[in-house]
C-alpha cells in the first residue's frame, strides 16, 4: 500500500515532457527520449524508471518536489576541477533508469522498483530552490542522488532560473544519456560528473544498460564542451583488474589525457554486501594505472588521509602543488584563478577569480529546509 501511495503521489506530482525529449509513433504510443533506453511507452504505461509515463497520450515527467536537498561541498560530487573549497546545492528526485545492486542512494533512486526505497518526498518551485541557494551564497547548483536525465526537464526549470542569478548547474550522472537530451540540456548545465562503472558490456547490462551508450555519451559530452569529470567507483572482483582498469583509462586518456578520473572506494550497500571494502592498495594501484595510461589527474577517493598526496592537485606543466585536500576539505587553494603560482601554466577546469584559499565550510553536508 505504501508503494502504491507513492505512485499516486508522483503521478499528481508531473508536468508535460519538454518537446525535446518525447517523439510520438501513432496509434498513442510515445517515444521518450531522456535516457539511452528510448522507452517505447504506450498509454497508461511507464518506461523503465517508472517515472517518465504515458497518460492519454501525452508524456507525463516528474516536477513539483525534491526527495533530498542538502548544503554540501562542491568536492563531495565530486568536482575537482570546479570551484575548489565552495559548496554546492544539492537536490534530487526519485527513480532510476539503472538497478545497481551496489547503489548508495537506493533509497532514492530505487524507489516504485523496490519498496524499501522510502525518501519522503518534498513539495517545493524552482523558484525555492534558487532562493535557498542564493540564501546559503553557493556559486553551483546539481541535480543529483537519483539519475538527473529522468528529471532533466524539471531541473531545466531550475536552471534557468539559477543562471539568471549567475549560479552554475551541474548534473551527477550514470552517463546513459541520449544525443537529444544533451542538446537539451547543454544551454543550462556546465558541470557533467559520470560514472564510468565498469568496462565490460556483461556488467553493465547487469546494471541495466549497455557499456556502449555510456562510452559514447562520455565522448558527446567532451565535444559539446561540458566540464565533465569522471567516476569509477571501484568494486572488489567486479571491476578492480588491472586489465579492466587499464582499458578504463586509455579510453579516457584517448578523449582527453586532462579529464580529471576519481577512482573511489567501495563499501558494502544496499544488495551488494559480499565483496569487501576497497582496500587503500587496490586505490593506489588504480592511480598508478591511470598516470602510466597518461591521465594527468587521478583521484582516489574516499579514503581521506591514507592515499599519501594523491588527493592533491599538481600543476601538470612543473608539478607544482596547486591544491592541498584532506578528503571533501580544501586544505590550501594555492591557484591564481587557473593559473600556477609558479610556472603560470593554465590548469583545465572552471575556476573563480578569487577562489577561497581553503573551504569554507566544515565538510559535512549541510541540510536545509523549506
Amino acid at each position: 500500500m505504501a508503494a502504491l501511495t507513492l505512485k499516486q503521489m508522483l503521478e499528481d506530482n508531473t508536468m508535460p515532457s519538454a518537446p525535446e525529449l518525447v517523439r510520438a509513433e501513432g496509434d498513442g504510443v510515445l517515444r521518450c527520449l531522456a535516457c539511452g533506453h528510448r522507452c517505447r511507452i504506450a498509454e497508461g504505461k511507464a518506461g523503465v524508471c517508472r517515472v517518465r509515463f504515458n497518460r492519454a497520450g501525452e508524456l507525463r515527467v516528474p516536477a513539483g518536489y525534491v526527495a533530498g536537498v542538502q548544503v554540501d561541498p562542491i568536492e563531495k560530487k565530486p568536482f575537482y576541477h570546479a570551484y575548489p573549497g565552495r559548496d554546492a546545492l544539492s537536490f534530487g528526485m526519485l527513480g532510476c533508469d539503472l538497478h545497481c545492486s551496489y547503489c548508495q542512494n537506493w533509497v532514492t533512486s530505487q524507489a516504485l522498483r523496490d519498496d524499501r526505497a522510502v525518501a519522503p518526498p518534498q513539495q517545493v518551485n524552482p523558484k525555492r530552490l534558487v532562493e535557498l541557494a542564493v540564501e546559503e551564497n553557493v556559486p553551483v547548483i546539481v541535480s543529483t542522488y537519483n539519475e538527473p536525465l529522468i528529471t532533466a526537464d524539471w531541473a531545466v526549470e531550475i536552471f534557468k532560473l539559477a543562471r539568471a542569478k549567475g549560479i552554475v548547474c551541474g548534473f551527477v550522472s550514470n552517463g546513459n544519456a541520449t544525443p537529444e537530451v544533451l542538446e537539451f540540456i547543454r544551454p543550462y548545465v556546465d558541470l557533467y560528473k559520470v560514472d564510468l562503472k565498469s568496462f565490460n558490456d556483461g556488467n553493465y547490462r547487469k546494471l541495466g544498460c549497455t557499456l556502449a551508450n555510456v562510452l559514447e555519451s562520455i565522448e558527446r559530452l567532451k565535444a559539446m564542451g561540458f566540464w565533465v569529470e569522471i567516476v569509477t567507483l571501484i568494486v572488489p572482483g567486479f571491476n578492480d583488474s588491472d586489465e579492466e582498469l587499464s582499458e578504463i583509462a586509455r579510453f579516457l586518456a584517448g578523449i582527453s589525457p586532462e579529464i580529471p578520473w576519481h577512482v573511489t572506494a567501495f563499501h558494502p550497500d544496499y544488495k551488494m554486501a559480499d565483496p569487501p571494502r576497497t582496500p587503500v592498495e587496490t586505490l593506489i594501484r588504480a592511480y598508478d594505472i591511470g598516470k602510466a595510461a597518461g591521465l594527468k589527474f587521478v583521484y582516489p577517493g574516499n579514503l581521506p588521509g591514507m592515499v599519501g598526496n594523491r588527493e592533491n592537485t599538481y600543476c601538470p606543466n612543473c608539478d607544482e602543488l596547486l591544491i592541498r585536500r584532506y578528503g571533501f576539505y580544501v586544505k590550501e587553494n594555492r591557484m591564481d584563478g587557473g593559473r600556477c603560482p609558479k610556472c603560470r601554466h593554465e590548469t583545465p577546469g572552471v575556476w573563480e577569480s578569487a577562489a577561497p584559499r581553503h573551504s569554507t565550510g566544515t565538510g559535512a553536508p549541510l541540510p536545509v529546509a523549506f
